[in-house]
């Protein structure tokens, strides 16, 4: 078992930086012949088409920055193999203080932010299996225990969540959107305890119901041409 105080302090990341541990632990699950990665391998992961939500462009200053913030951290480091050419792996599981299936699960929203109990059960499992929703939600609860995960709707079907590593300005742009600004969260910098009078929380308009649904279904639709571009690319290689 993974020692959760061998890391340094968990504190927010930046989107560059995000986006490089969610790549790092990805390629580790997924690609471990390659793992650890060139900065270049590590470069054209973080921008690559697929898995990735938004869709970015970073170039090696960017992501060299975001490697020296995460082992600065202790949430990563730089190795040298039988080359001479530096690569460079997480040190999620120390850092965090997960296993496995739940450092797949942290990834998956590192690389896509905020999504439903049921996207992410997809997704995380195809760097470790989580074969139903009941172990998801068990791993996701000793996750919240550790404020590694955030809820953005009440328990229920299609239940939004983020991960804790969002910077607070960040988390409250992300529950605005889902329309939950007013709900109290638990994050890595603070566990906030008020709420409204339930009188005073606004309920969605029926336009407002609407357009979240035709959002999610376009995400949906998004991961599915994703997922058929990626199966085309494996068949062909």
């Amino acid at each position: 078992m993974h020692d959760p105080s061998a890391g340094k302090a968990i504190r927010p990341l930046d989107a560059n930086e995000r986006r490089v541990l969610g790549t790092l632990i990805e390629k580790a699950k997924t690609t471990p012949d390659q793992y650890p990665l060139s900065l270049n391998a590590l470069v054209t992961g973080c921008n690559q088409k697929s898995n990735r939500d938004p869709l970015m462009t970073l170039d090696e200053e960017q992501v060299m920055r975001a490697i020296e913030g995460l082992r600065a951290s202790g949430a990563a480091a730089e190795v040298f193999g039988s080359g001479k050419i530096p690569r460079y792996r997480h040190l999620a599981y120390e850092w965090l203080g997960v296993e496995k299936e739940q450092l797949a699960i942290m990834g998956e929203l590192l690389l896509r932010g905020e999504q439903s109990e049921g996207d992410l059960r997809g997704r995380a499992s195809r760097m470790d299996p989580i074969p139903d929703l009941d172990l998801l939600r068990a791993h996701l609860d000793s996750l919240a225990a550790k404020q590694l995960i955030v809820w953005l709707s009440p328990p229920g079907r299609g239940r939004m969540l983020t991960h804790g590593l969002l910077p607070a300005e960040k988390l409250e742009k992300v529950r605005s959107q889902i329309g939950t600004a007013d709900q109290p969260t638990a994050t890595a910098e603070t566990v906030s305890t008020e709420t409204r009078p339930s009188a005073e929380k606004p309920r969605a308009s029926p336009e407002h119901s609407l357009e979240a649904r035709l959002a999610a279904v376009e995400r949906q639709l998004a991961e599915v041409v994703a997922r058929l571009a990626d199966l085309e690319q494996e068949s062909l290689s």
